[in-house]
Order: C-alpha cells, then structure tokens, then sequence
C-alpha cells in the first residue's frame, strides 16, 4: 500500500529531491535505496512536478523488488512527498511484514562425485536450513559453491539436474531444491608451452601437476603464479583448453613472453637502527638456458658497508630449490664491535615435505674490532679463519612460492665450527625464530614475533663477533637502540651474549586512507646465562603504506628501566 502526499505551491524548475528511507537499516535499507528512481533522480536539475509524482508512484514496487531477495513479499510502503522552498523531501516509510520461511531445504550431489569430501563441505556448511529466514543470496551462493568446487576439482560436465526456489506469498513459505549432477571427473591432458628461450625441461619443472593427475584448478593457479615469481617472463598465461569427453582430459596451454635479462634496483630508506640506508643492485635472470643467475648488490649504512655477488643454478624443483654460490666482502658493525672481512657461502636449498631445508658452508676471513676495555687503552683487534657448515630449516607456508614467506614463518638454524677443520674458534649455534600474524575480524590484525638463540663454546673471547647474539632496535626489542641490549665490557661496551631470547606482541587497527595504528608490548635480551634478567618496553605506533613506500613510526617506553625516556622509531622502507 503507497500513500502520496503532494502539497501545493511546487518549487521552481531545477530543485532536487532529498529522500529519507525509514524502518529498515543495514543491508535492507542500502538495498531499497540502491532500487529508488527516487534516490537516482535526487540530483537531477530538470525535476518538476509530474516527474516527482511519477517516481513516487513508483517507490512501493521498487521497495518491494528490493525486499524480495531478502524473504519480505509483503511490505507496506508510505510514501510522503513534502514540497520545500528549493526542492521536495520524500519520506519512504517501510514495514517489513511477515518474512518467508522455508520449510524445505534440499541440496544433493549425484553421480560419480557424490561422495567427494570438498561438495559435503559446502552441503555441510549451507545457509539453507528448514525454519530460517529465506535469504535469495544465500540460495545462489550455494549454487555457486557447489559449481565451483565441482569444477575446480576436475567435476568439468557438472550441471544441475534441478535448481529450483519455490516461494508461496500468501503462506510465507518457500522450497530450496538444488541437485548436482557430477558427471565423471577429468584428469589433466598434455601441455603445450610457447616459449623458445628457455630448457623445455625447466620450464616443466615449474608445473605444479603431471599429465595424469585429476585436474585441480588450484594446480594450474599455483603453476601461474610459480612461472610469475620466477622472473623469466614478462607475461605468462596458465589456460586450460578445451577438454577430450571421450578420453575425460583437459589439456593446458600456457603463453608466454620473455622478460627483460637484466634488472636494477635502486633504493634508499631512513631507520633509526641505521640512520640513511642505500641499496644499489643488478641481476642477470637469464644467464643461459638453463636459467642460471647472476646477481651483485651493494648496501651503505651507519652499520654496515657491503657487497654482495650472488650465483643461483635452479635446482630439481626451480620454484622452491637452488644450489646457490654468495661471495660478501665489507663491514658490519655488531654492537661495539666492527667486522671486517670476506665470506664464501655455497649452499643447497631443498624442499622436504612441508619444510624447506638449507645446507650451507660459511668460509669466513674476517678482522674484529674491540673497543677499549680499560681507560687509557686502544682497540683490540682478532683475525678469525673459519669453516663453518650448517643446516637451517623453514616451514613453508600454505601456497608458498617466495622466500620472504619462509623468513616471517618458523625458522630453525643449527651451525657449528671445529678446529679439527682448520677453524680458529669451536662453538656451535642454534638459532630459532617465527613470526604469526592472525586476522581478529575486518580491521584488527595480532602479530606475534619470537626468537631464542643459544651457543656452546668453551672460550666466549674467541666467538667472532658475528656469531654472538644481541637484541634491541627498531626489529627487536623498542625503546632501545640497536644492538644496545647485550652484556657489556669494563666500560659498557656492548660485546655481545651467548643466548638470547626475544618475543612481541602486537595489535594493529585498520584506519582510513591506507594508515593503521599498533600497540605494543616487547620483551627480551641478549646474555651469558639463562636466567639473566629480560628487558621490557611498550609503546604505540603507527603504519602508513603507499605503493612504492611503507612508512613505520613507533615510541616505545621501557618498563623494567622506568628511569629511561621514551625512544622513538622511524622506519621509511622501499618496496621494491
């Protein structure tokens, strides 16, 4: 039922309609005014009276349409139209009524798939249920489920034997009836790759499937996104072709074009740990056919001034293996102490199951620069020759095709050296570090970051300084500097611990236009002997993240040296 009121005295030509929607909210009401010619024509500059009376006719089928999707078939609309000095206020009144309701609510699966595990799930977790409310949206995402898992696992020729919602007005009533009809499930065809300029042999290894598994449209995702991380290609494209019924096959095609050999980088931070930073870096992708690597990288800060040349050969599985050949040669400053040397670091990277283990050798030549311990005195300097093998495991994360995932997720490394190969110092080194970020809704995220390391040496003076453990800074515990947190010489210079331990908790909140806020709780230090007392500190943040750029600005409050002031942390970091 619709009630128009139409005052007389209309405004002049050109005025507009400001429309009020009441008893109803939330999905319903942005529903009904996504329906309302009224809402649409409230800006128009040619409105006059005969046009404002015919969309206000028009209201209580519009509020109907837009309540139907929603279970209400019956609602009573008012519509009042106020006319104003520079335009007319139109009121859309609406009751709801009495919902629809069903009272039947079957979703089958029939043929060859009807047992499969993925189409229970979505029967198992379908919103259609006999006394809810009827709810159209939810009706076609069943429908789309059911079709897409169907599809997505090789089920190609599903299609529904009967798809069907019945609603009777009058009785509030209405019937879900959804069947699937499977077919037979297909297995994965040949592959045809477009490509000249690579091994076909590694290319292949780059597939995520073999000819002859059941198909699997996540297979061919992870196959594209694999092919897209590997750098060779500038645009690559994982298609499935059109399927063989007889043979129950799906071939798949994948287009591609070759990417650019040589790619630079180029880039500049600001960090409190480091003051100005600066990264200058080359790689060739494509040294050869076979895909081979090569690679140099400079970085210049207040703690370190480095160059890096880097070999990379794929290895058996080239998304995930590599045999790898690094040379490093420059300073790094750890603590009060500056290192000086060369380092020679072959290594395998492999895939064992859900892990990804590394085998490596550190050659190192390298020169420590102590600090004075005593007033008065100079530097001391320690030259170490070390031969260094160690293993390091990382859990791969679900879908993982990138390194920088294995470096946020559990990360064990265990290295040693012995003189019996030749080193200067025996000791070994266990190191073990993981990094969870968990989504608490739409705009509230929890960080949990940890890290314990521990070493065994029977002379601590003798452990390089590269080896030894320290803590704080803008990635470990705030509200100190970097590396400050360590045990300490005659004169306070920090020299470095045998063990450490280190873990944060973070809440973070989503804000408008790409800001977010963080609070924060750290804790943790670098010692000799467990048991030592931890520091803690806590602060505020806040995160602002553009395309090109992430900026990190945090004040973090010590809690165990209350007599400490706050120290504030900025972080300016390239995304490159």
């Amino acid at each position: 039922m619709a009630c128009c009121l139409l005052l007389a005295a209309p405004p002049a030509m050109g005025a507009g309609i400001e429309v009020e929607v009441a008893g109803v909210d939330g999905p319903l009401r942005d529903n009904v005014i996504a329906f309302l010619s009224l809402m649409r024509y409230s800006g128009a500059a040619d409105l006059d009276q005969d046009l404002v009376d015919r969309l206000a006719l028009r209201a209580e089928r519009e509020v109907g349409s837009a309540l139907r999707p929603f279970g209400y078939y019956e609602p009573r609309v008012t519509i009042e139209v106020t006319p104003l000095k520079d335009g007319w206020k139109a009121l859309v009144t609406v009751e709801r009524g009495e919902p629809v309701v069903l009272v039947e609510a079957q979703v089958e699966v029939e043929g060859p798939g009807r047992d499969e595990g993925f189409l229970r799930e979505v029967i198992d977790q379908s919103p259609l249920r006999v006394g809810r409310q009827l709810s159209h949206a939810d009706y076609d995402q069943v429908k789309g489920e059911l079709q897409r898992a169907a599809a997505s696992h090789g089920y190609l020729d599903a299609t529904f034997s009967r798809a069907e919602l019945r609603v009777d007005p009058k009785r509030h009533e209405a019937h879900a009836l959804l069947t699937l009809g499977t077919g037979d499930r297909y297995r994965f065809g040949p592959t045809t790759i477009e490509q000249d300029f690579l091994d076909p042999d590694l290319v292949r290894r780059y597939l995520r499937y073999r000819q002859g598994d059941w198909y699997d449209a996540t297979r061919l995702l992870r196959t594209q996104f694999a092919l897209d991380d590997s750098g060779y290609f500038a645009v690559v494209e994982v298609l499935p072709e059109a399927r063989d019924r007889a043979a129950r096959t799906a071939a798949v095609r994948i287009t591609s074009e070759r990417n650019k050999r040589d790619r630079y980088r180029i880039g500049a931070g600001y960090a409190t740990d480091t003051a100005w930073r600066v990264l200058l870096g080359w790689e060739n992708r494509r040294l050869n056919r076979n895909g081979h690597r090569l690679s140099a990288e400079a970085r210049l800060s207040s703690l370190e001034e480095r160059v890096e040349l880097g070999y990379v050969i794929p290895w058996q599985d080239p998304a995930l293996e590599k045999l790898s050949l690094r040379l490093l040669a420059g300073r790094v400053q750890n603590g009060d102490i500056s290192t000086t040397g060369v380092s020679l670091r072959p290594g395998l990277t492999e895939v064992i199951g859900t892990w990804q283990r590394g085998l490596f050798v550190n050659v190192d030549y390298t020169r420590d620069k102590f600090p004075a311990t005593l007033a008065g005195a100079g530097a001391s300097y320690q030259q170490h020759l070390l031969l260094v093998p160690g293993v390091s495991y990382g859990r791969l994360p679900a879908g993982f095709l990138d390194d920088e995932d294995v470096s946020r997720s559990l990360y064990v490394e265990l290295l040693g050296s012995t003189g019996a190969l030749g080193s200067d110092s025996n000791f070994t080194r266990l190191l073990v570090r993981d990094e969870r970020r968990f989504n608490l809704g739409e705009s509230w995220r929890l960080l949990l970051r940890g890290e314990l390391g521990a070493s065994a040496v029977g002379d601590f003076d003798e452990l390089p300084a590269q080896y030894r453990f320290f803590a704080g800074g803008d990635r470990s515990v705030r509200g100190y500097g970097y590396d400050e947190l360590s045990p300490k010489d005659e004169l306070g210079n920090a020299i470095g611990g045998r063990h450490k331990a280190f873990a944060s908790i973070e809440l973070e909140r989503d804000l408008p236009r790409n800001f977010a806020a963080a609070v924060f709780v750290d804790g943790g230090n670098a010692f000799n002997r467990f048991g030592d007392p931890l520091e803690y500190s806590a602060g505020v943040g806040l995160r602002y993240r553009l395309p090109f750029l992430s900026i990190g600005i945090d004040v973090a409050k010590s809690v165990s040296e209350p007599g400490r002031s706050p120290r504030f942390h900025l972080n300016f970091t390239p995304i490159l």
